[in-house]
């Protein structure tokens, strides 16, 4: 960490391996006698959002070298490859703050950071939502792509302890998801809608995952089979078995840019929410499905269950399907899910 050191100096890109960035000239959000941040690291992601994340490190950096009294220190980390996150937010033990500047993705990485570090030394997680997605900015209630408002939500949020949801945990393969696990068609529109932001298209959003999910439906096959154990609110086991084409594990009541799968799903109940098929109906409905999912009104369909859970352990024998965590690919045909309550500390909107 480097003392905050004033205003009244233009930013500038250092060129060395940790890609640090600090800045110090005057921003153009208005002033303000918030509470500190304490010590606080940013790590951001320059290519967010078609280059905007680049920008809005810029703004943060002045802002924080302009008021001095937000931050007793502050240094940003600039990402320039996948994980790279993970392993800064890993060493960011001696922070009061840790703010995630970017989309969803550099949001999972550095919670999957954090969440390696011991609880009693573990910082609190800000963000600034520069993505196309943007879904756990809408769990915070934060603002999106629009970095001066996430400062000002940022200096006046409530710290709240939120859930964390965990994958495989103790393996080699662990991951940490805050916002959705989803298996099979839902699955297979997100890692579309990554394939086609890396292919830079214009759509964002939900519109993004509308219409990869038209493409997607048209392609799909019958489902992928799978067996399954849970342990739900009340701590009773249930199995289930079936063929699914929508199986979503989630903290936060969105996926896909604003799609409302889950949509009393809390990420502060000790809970995480599934959604799933109970059959498979033609295209046409699932169509009607995928649309009323936009509001959250497909929760009355008769081809739909939800469960709350605690622990869940789901298995695909005849086939793996496709698998994101927090918009990220995941592999295998066996995981084991289970949630971590209050286990990080976030900054989020009223």
């Amino acid at each position: 960490m480097q003392t905050n050191p004033g205003a009244n100096r233009e930013p500038s890109l250092e060129s060395d391996s940790a890609n640090s960035l600090r800045a110090n000239r005057e921003p153009s959000l208005g002033s303000t006698r918030s509470p500190s941040l304490g010590s606080t690291l940013l790590i951001a992601n320059p290519t967010a959002h078609s280059g905007k994340g680049q920008q809005a490190a810029e703004f943060v950096a002045r802002f924080f070298g302009a008021y001095t009294t937000t931050t007793s220190e502050f240094e940003i980390r600039m990402t320039s490859h996948a994980g790279e996150a993970t392993e800064i937010a890993r060493g960011a033990a001696g922070a009061d703050t840790v703010i995630a500047l970017g989309g969803d993705g550099v949001i999972h990485e550095a919670v999957n950071g954090l969440m390696r570090i011991p609880a009693a030394t573990r910082p609190r997680l800000g963000i600034v939502a520069i993505g196309t997605g943007n879904d756990f900015a809408r769990t915070l209630a934060a603002p999106l792509n629009g970095p001066e408002q996430a400062v000002h939500q940022l200096l006046h949020a409530h710290e709240r302890a939120y859930d964390v949801g965990v994958v495989d945990a103790g393996t080699p393969h662990e991951q940490y998801f805050m916002q959705t696990l989803s298996f099979g068609l839902d699955a297979a529109i997100a890692l579309d809608t990554t394939d086609r932001r890396a292919a830079q298209t214009r759509q964002q959003g939900a519109a993004l995952f509308a219409t990869s999910g038209i493409k997607i439906m048209g392609q799909a096959h019958e489902g992928w089979p799978y067996r399954a154990t849970l342990v739900d609110e009340t701590g009773a086991t249930q199995e289930i078995a079936g063929t699914e084409v929508i199986f979503a594990v989630q903290n936060g009541p969105s996926y896909g840019g604003g799609f409302r799968i889950t949509p009393d799903a809390s990420p502060a109940d000790g809970l995480l929410d599934l959604c799933r098929n109970v059959d498979i109906p033609g295209i046409p409905t699932v169509l009607t499905l995928f649309g009323l999912a936009r509001k959250g009104k497909h929760s009355g369909s008769r081809h739909i269950a939800f469960h709350r859970l605690t622990h869940l352990e789901v298995v695909f024998p005849a086939e793996e399907p496709p698998t994101q965590i927090d918009g990220e690919r995941l592999t295998g045909t066996s995981h084991t899910v289970d949630v971590v309550p209050g286990a990080l500390r976030v900054l989020a909107g009223r």
